[in-house]
């Protein structure tokens, strides 16, 4: 790291503020710390941050270390950043206002990003309680053959089974007899509970063994039922990959899973949760996660952000590629950009007062990282990320760009059966279903005539039988959720 400097170790722009520096280390520190990772190398990095810290963190030793660098090299950036407001100004009121930010990641149509594709480290984690039995066990394992033999010579796969215990089933690298890590899986069979924890952990504990930011670092969750008591043990795990940089999407089959507990904990690593109906493509559903995975661009896009005091960022919204809602707190995971595409994502802001004799106002500011593995130029990008906007005196009367209308409306749409299912939750029966006519409305204008459909019956539903159904609750969410999902290319892994 001799070529490098202090900022280049912590991940930091030059002009980094103190608190910026802070958390930049106790990020570091969570993900490289001697004790919890024996990653070849890593200790002796965890050294270098230490020594840049220590310098940075000093006022005094800053200021004299930034008069000894020489001046920053220009760095071109291989992605187009765009930023798109709901309002072209801000007006001080005497209650709390909402406004929106688009942010919009494109490769620039000259960037020279010819690199071989990166590989993948996984950890497939499949539940095999007794629920699975039958048909769906049977999709999941075909599918998981079919990956084994299509895996790359540099890719790292391993296979866990989980019911009311765990089983490293196919052990990292353990691939060399193809032929016998098949028959492991043909032999799997279902029985016992769920206890999803027990799966996650060892899958975790697969990636992370042989964790790099030259891979694509990735546990894919497959069940189909609910897990009870280990919520807590679940969301902490969650949070270990987060500062790692391990995502995990779940794959949920039939209607008996939590999606709630679900999106929440592959929300908070910048992955998908996925539904798939009873009777629905187990194996094209699955083969599309590992698809999407090696086809990204880029490890997890994270920003680090802060907030004014008076505000708060209350959503964080990803529309492209893979729409999903993302847990709101810094640092921020938006999760994988492909190397075809667009990476989108739409944040919420509640704006509690304005001070006076401020303008522009920032509502908050942050540091992009944007990392691409085995670029031919430069691996690593760091952006300084403003949003802010002028403060007027009156109104100004213009319509959002269409961008961000568009966005706000695919929102408004999952927010309606969010909201009925808080409404339900709430025995409001009459304000639940006034919630889904309102969305089928908005789904026919749409022309998502089958959708619309889906929501009507299930206000039938809901009318006779004062619940949501299980399924039907899913496939509304989801559909919702979908609406802007791009077109995939022919691609395959």
């Amino acid at each position: 790291m001799d070529d490098l400097t202090f900022y280049d170790r912590l991940g930091l722009p030059r002009d980094a503020t103190q608190e910026e520096i802070r958390r930049a280390y106790r990020q570091l520190v969570l993900r490289l710390h001697p004790d919890t990772n024996v990653n070849k190398g890593e200790t002796e990095l965890f050294i270098d941050i230490q020594q840049a810290f220590e310098r940075l963190s000093d006022p005094k030793k800053k200021a004299d270390y930034d008069l000894q660098l020489p001046p920053e090299p220009k760095v071109v950036s291989p992605l187009n950043i765009s930023t798109y407001y709901s309002q072209p100004s801000l007006v001080r009121l005497s209650e709390p206002q909402v406004i929106y930010t688009l942010l919009e990641l494109n490769i620039q149509p000259d960037a020279n990003l010819w690199m071989s594709p990166t590989p993948l480290n996984i950890s497939l984690v499949v539940d095999c309680s007794t629920s699975m039995q039958g048909i769906r066990l049977d999709m999941v394992k075909l599918t998981a053959i079919d990956i084994l033999r299509q895996l790359h010579p540099d890719d790292i796969f391993s296979l866990v089974k989980f019911n009311d215990w765990a089983e490293l089933l196919i052990a990292p690298g353990g691939l060399a007899d193809l032929k016998s890590a098949e028959m492991k899986v043909q032999l799997l069979q279902a029985g016992g509970g769920t206890e999803i924890f027990r799966g996650l952990e060892m899958g975790f504990s697969q990636v992370a063994q042989f964790h790099s930011n030259q891979r694509i670092n990735h546990i894919i969750l497959i069940t189909d039922g609910r897990t009870y008591g280990d919520e807590v043990s679940c969301e902490k795990l969650a949070d270990q990959s987060s500062a790692l940089g391990i995502g995990i999407s779940a794959l949920g089959i039939g209607s008996q899973w939590n999606d709630k507990f679900l999106d929440h904990i592959t929300s908070k690593t910048g992955g998908i949760c996925k539904f798939i109906p009873d009777g629905g493509d187990i194996r094209n559903s699955i083969l599309e996660e590992i698809t999407r995975l090696g086809s990204s661009l880029t490890e997890q896009i994270t920003i680090n952000y802060q907030t004014t005091p008076v505000v708060e960022l209350s959503t964080a919204y990803r529309l492209q590629p893979d729409p999903s809602p993302l847990d709101p707190v810094s640092p921020l995971i938006l999760g994988y950009m492909p190397r075809h595409g667009t990476m989108s994502v739409l944040f919420e802001f509640v704006i509690k007062d304005i001070p006076k004799n401020v303008t522009p106002f920032v509502m908050a500011k942050g540091i992009l990282d944007i990392e691409i593995p085995r670029h031919n130029i430069r691996t690593k990008y760091i952006n300084r990320i403003i949003f802010d906007r002028q403060i007027t005196a009156e109104p100004v009367s213009e319509a959002p760009p269409a961008v961000i209308l568009n966005a706000m409306m695919i929102l408004l749409l999952f927010t309606m059966q969010e909201r009925a299912r808080e409404e339900m939750s709430k025995g409001d029966f009459d304000s639940a279903t006034r919630h889904m006519e309102n969305l089928a409305t908005h789904l026919l204008q749409k022309g998502e005539d089958n959708l619309a459909q889906s929501v009507l019956n299930e206000v039938a539903y809901i009318r006779h039988n004062q619940s949501f159904s299980e399924e039907g609750e899913k496939l509304i969410k989801y559909g919702t959720r979908s609406l802007l999902l791009p077109a995939r290319s022919g691609e395959n892994y």
